[in-house]
């Protein structure tokens, strides 16, 4: 582990007239305020200032600038919007920040063949815009999908509302051109959906750039179905909303989304949105959209319908006209922003359980609150048991962040204790690497790491990620508490 005495060590400035070599002044940030920008992604209570950031537009680029970082032993990891909740971007110290903001060029669109190419800076929701005039769509759709980039979905394998039906960024990717952690160009999958060999494409997606760094994405994009509507239902019981979400994929229906939210989360999103369209005295709402053939979706709106009111739903709303659909969904996706507005701080997890434990564990989370002293508002992909529960508290508080992680982490526990997982979407990054031998015995782990040294043999790619080091959470916490320093002056 590079420590800081050793960075302040290092003599910067021939390595950064290389990078100027490469991409020009203007591609290369050097100057401390200018930093600040790159100092944390989406999980801001840790902050660590890169000593450079490059700002490379063509896969050669890239790839010059990672053979710089091998040639000076120089840690570097890659950034995209900066959306992250795992601290999968949070800069390490002496570390060199490949910032893949320019590029974002969508480099091909071939409707024929249900496919598009794109640069790992392009914004999820360009994806769709690009080829929605034509009747198709990109169906990962993150909350943050109007601000975050194919890139980063790719290396946290991002989901959605509609990762339910569809599944999640690796169902999408057909191949991927990638800058190897020695500086080689190398293309993994392909044009079509199955490949011979190794599937080097599944195993790249999700990595968090401890492999690599993608810098050309081939898409798979879907046909818009003929006929959607979406269902929004609301109940007096969490238990209640619960089990219509059971029975409804009991029954065999597979909805393109199925979302929950809890009367905290309503209201906060009210009260920002101003919608008028969230009961604001409902426990618990269930926003069911049916996507499909015309006479599919007819029969499946009323058997969900049924199905909610059998489980005590009191009201449900119904929309096929795109603008209200629109509309009930807008409140789901602001729901993390809205968080905001009730807390100077929120703290996000993102465990995964099995549909029926719903009940139990949200009754637990609640049992964490009450013990520990923090409201949580939960806000989740019900279809798929992906939990969000976010822990309100004030950072400004001397030692609120320790205990609000530690609540966390019980929950995170809680997942894995009921069959679970401690990740769905946001990645393990920096947050929950002390948890991963709670799911993952040491054979894993190291069977893990073996996969990573073959592509990563220097560990210069994103170190200090995903994998516990230090072993325990109360070590790690420490460590990062104590990493907390600005980066002295060294131009």
């Amino acid at each position: 582990m590079l420590t800081q005495e050793k960075s302040q060590q290092r003599n910067w400035k021939p390595i950064i007239k290389e990078f100027e070599a490469v991409l020009g002044t203007k591609g290369v940030i050097q100057r401390r305020e200018e930093l600040i920008t790159y100092e944390c992604d989406g999980l801001a209570s840790y902050r660590q200032r890169p000593d450079v950031a490059v700002l490379p537009k063509t896969t050669e680029q890239v790839a010059e600038v990672v053979k710089i970082c091998n040639k000076y032993s120089v840690p570097f990891l890659a950034r995209g919007s900066g959306t992250g909740l795992s601290g999968g971007a949070l800069p390490t110290v002496g570390c060199v920040l490949i910032v893949t903001s320019l590029m974002r060029q969508i480099l091909n669109v071939d409707l024929d063949n249900q496919r598009v190419v794109v640069q790992p800076g392009v914004i999820n929701n360009w994806v769709t815009q690009t080829v929605s005039g034509a009747g198709f769509y990109y169906a990962p759709d993150p909350s943050s999908q109007i601000i975050c980039s194919i890139g980063g979905n790719v290396a946290e394998n991002s989901g959605g509302v509609h990762c339910l039906k569809y599944g999640v960024t690796t169902n999408h990717v057909l191949g991927l051109k990638v800058v190897t952690a020695n500086g080689d160009i190398v293309d993994l999958g392909g044009q079509v959906q199955e490949m011979p060999g190794y599937d080097l494409t599944g195993i790249f997606v999700g990595s968090e750039g401890t492999l690599g760094i993608a810098t050309e994405i081939t898409l798979r994009i879907l046909k818009s179905a003929e006929s959607i509507c979406v269902l929004l239902a609301d109940f007096t019981s969490i238990e209640a909303a619960g089990a219509a979400v059971s029975d409804i994929i009991s029954a065999g229906i597979i909805p393109g989304g199925m979302e929950m939210m809890d009367n905290m989360s309503i209201n906060a999103v009210e009260d920002v949105t101003a919608m008028n369209c969230y009961p604001r005295d409902a426990v618990a709402i269930l926003l069911v959209e049916i996507d499909g053939l015309d006479v599919e979706v007819k029969a499946n709106k009323k058997r969900v319908i049924d199905i909610c009111k059998n489980n005590g739903a009191r009201n449900v709303t119904s929309a096929n006209d795109p603008e209200m659909r629109l509309k009930l969904w807008k409140g789901r996706k602001a729901a993390f922003a809205a968080a905001g507005h009730l807390s100077p701080d929120y703290y996000v997890q993102d465990g995964v359980i099995p549909r029926t434990q719903l009940p139990y564990v949200l009754q637990e989370i609640e049992n964490l609150s009450q013990k520990f002293g923090y409201k949580i508002a939960n806000v989740f992909h019900a279809g798929d048991g992906n939990l969000h529960p976010l822990i309100l508290f004030d950072n400004s508080i001397p030692g609120e962040l320790e205990k609000v992680e530690e609540v966390g982490g019980e929950i995170l526990k809680l997942c894995v204790k009921v069959g679970g997982s401690i990740s769905g979407e946001h990645g393990i990054g920096a947050d929950k690497k002390c948890y991963m031998p709670d799911m993952f015995s040491d054979a894993d782990l190291e069977t893990m790491q073996w996969v990573k040294q073959v592509f990563n043999s220097k560990g210069l790619a994103n170190p200090e990620k995903i994998f516990p080091t230090p072993r325990t959470c109360g070590e790690a916490a420490r460590a990062m508490s104590e990493n907390k320093f600005e980066n002295v002056e060294k131009f």
